[in-house]
């Protein structure tokens, strides 16, 4: 909607809102420019392409897990589905945690939760029937 239809009196914040933003504490924005030490906006856009390239690649596997079932599938599946899990969760953590020290303790929890996770997977691939069967067994009941 063109500004000159809104009139510059609806396109000002009003005072009350701004001076509560004043107040409120800065919150952590992902989108915008990056802070001193936290990388840049071409690290940022390597992030982004890397987990739409894991999207697709499990887009991918998700059939091959089906016709092709076996051990690298498997340990494929395992990668991608706790870097995906992994970015997810990370993102939930920029969004809704604030405060150094709540931050670092989530994001300290965040890489353990991953590292557990990758690691039962694998373990479940090696001792066990591994994940495409494991589902196939799921969908056979």
């Amino acid at each position: 909607v063109p500004a000159a239809l809104l009139g510059t009196a609806l396109l000002r914040r009003p005072a009350a809102l701004g001076a509560a933003a004043a107040r409120s504490a800065p919150a952590r924005d992902s989108h915008g420019a990056p802070r001193q030490g936290h990388g840049s906006s071409k690290a940022a856009s390597l992030h982004w392409t890397g987990e739409r390239a894991v999207s697709v690649l499990l887009l991918g596997l998700l059939p091959a897990a089906y016709l092709c079932p076996g051990p690298a599938v498997d340990y494929s599946l395992a990668a991608a589905l706790t870097l995906h899990g992994h970015w997810g969760l990370g993102q939930v953590i920029t969004d809704y945690v604030h405060g150094d020290t709540p931050i670092k303790v989530a994001n300290t929890g965040l890489y353990v939760l991953s590292a557990l996770t990758f690691g039962g997977l694998c373990y479940f691939n090696y001792q066990d029937v591994g994940i495409c069967k494991a589902v196939a067994m799921l969908w056979s009941l």
